[in-house]
């Protein structure tokens, strides 16, 4: 398959950017098309045939089409060294055990974290300070920190997610900790958290596309 990937969706969307992010540890070209929010398209008949959510991202691989942004995820880290990705090992562990743990911590993001990350991130993040419940705010906080909790426990044992090497086990919850350490709100410490994270901000990938200010 030689088609340009296309992705489909806008660039502050914390779904969007694990797309992008791993797209650019593989090395694969791509073009992307504003989508979502403020720039619409993605309630439109021609999006829907695409995504019949409605949601960002999408992406368009020549004749294949794909959404849900783990499942992308892992689709680029399958196409590492081929069809057009120039890094190989970049984002796939190669043992099965390494590989099914990358999976069990994309699986805690979507499951677990994301249920309490949403409400503080559009609390904090998205909605006016006049108009904030912060009560909920702060449960949804506390509850975001015990599943954080369980992450840094984890990485007491290893320097990062799925064992001794990054991966895409360490995509979402990356994208998770950029939020929780940049939004005005109380955190406990977590040392291996903390250690993991500094690691993660020193790739390049990751500051071109998970970086910019929230909004």
């Amino acid at each position: 398959m030689s088609a340009t990937l296309r992705v489909w969706g806008r660039a502050n969307s914390i779904n969007v950017q694990k797309v992008l992010w791993a797209l650019t540890e593989v090395g694969m070209p791509y073009e992307r098309i504003d989508a979502g929010m403020a720039f619409g398209k993605n309630n439109t008949p021609e999006f829907k045939r695409m995504n019949p959510n409605g949601k960002v991202p999408v992406i368009e691989h020549g004749d294949f089409v794909l959404w849900e942004s783990n499942a992308i995820v892992r689709y680029v880290a399958r196409l590492e060294g081929k069809q057009g990705a120039t890094r190989a090992g970049a984002l796939l562990p190669r043992s099965p055990q390494a590989a099914a743990t990358a999976d069990q911590w994309m699986e805690y993001f979507s499951t677990t974290v994301w249920l309490n990350l949403r409400p503080v991130f559009w609390g904090m993040v998205r909605t006016p300070p006049a108009e904030r419940d912060l009560a909920a705010i702060d449960a949804a906080r506390r509850a975001l920190g015990e599943n954080l909790a369980v992450v840094d426990r984890a990485l007491a044992r290893q320097p990062y997610l799925a064992g001794d090497a990054f991966s895409m086990g360490d995509i979402p919850m990356a994208l998770t900790a950029f939020r929780w350490f940049n939004m005005a709100i109380e955190r406990p410490a977590m040392p291996n958290l903390e250690r993991w994270y500094s690691q993660i901000v020193a790739r390049a990938a990751f500051q071109k596309h998970c970086m910019s200010p929230l909004t």
